[in-house]
């Protein structure tokens, strides 16, 4: 798993069969000692309802389609969790409000 935070949202009005009714969400890495986001990013399939702003887990590859939500689709990376609190080191760099 990867932590990342969305960024934004994507909106496709037409797309295959299998991703229809799919929440796609645009995430980035973010840096674990800085908690800061870093280039790059993908386009997730949204499995647990997070919004933008939030820190998050995502899987990417054969396992972003090992969700209830995402079986057998056409999905390379798959929103898996919301995290409530990033720390590290002690220091907390996330606290969802």
């Amino acid at each position: 798993m990867v932590i990342g935070k969305v960024i934004g949202t994507v909106v496709a009005s037409r797309k295959e069969d299998e991703l229809v009714g799919l929440k796609l969400l645009a995430v980035a890495p973010i840096d674990l000692r800085t908690g800061q986001v870093k280039d790059g990013g993908v386009v997730a399939v949204d499995s647990v309802g997070a919004g933008v702003g939030e820190v998050v887990l995502y899987a990417t590859g054969s396992s972003a389609r090992q969700t209830t939500v995402t079986q057998n689709r056409p999905v390379d990376a798959t929103i898996m969790a919301i995290v409530d609190t990033l720390e590290v080191g002690g220091e907390v760099l996330y606290q969802k409000d």
